[in-house]
């Protein structure tokens, strides 16, 4: 199996800290020629919940890993947060970061 992301970063700019859950997908492709598996997924916070199929992603199709980061549960400020991903391809891990700026709203 081979991972090939379309994308491994995303930055989603300056975000109201209090408006809401921030959902990113990182879609992603098997170009290899055996099943692909993700065995695990960590995340660097709670502030992240990751979710993905955990079926094998067979040679030639696609899948997804969609990352939600929740703002409000996190400090004001620049995050930069990242997601390791294990998979049956290697013993690297591969890894997604998404980015930007909370911002608590004045009142």
């Amino acid at each position: 199996p081979i991972i090939v992301f379309e994308r491994t970063s995303y930055d989603f700019g300056d975000v109201p800290r209090k408006g809401g859950d921030l959902i990113k997908e990182f879609r992603f492709s098997n170009k290899g020629d055996a099943p692909l598996v993700i065995k695990k997924i960590t995340k660097s916070c709670s502030c992240i919940s990751v979710h993905y199929s955990r079926k094998p992603v067979m040679p030639g199709q696609e899948a997804s890993i969609k990352v939600k980061y929740e703002p409000h549960k996190a400090e004001p400020g620049i995050f930069n947060k990242v997601v390791q991903i294990y998979t049956n391809e290697s013993k690297d891990v591969r890894l997604i970061t998404i980015q930007g700026n909370s911002i608590d709203n004045k009142k």
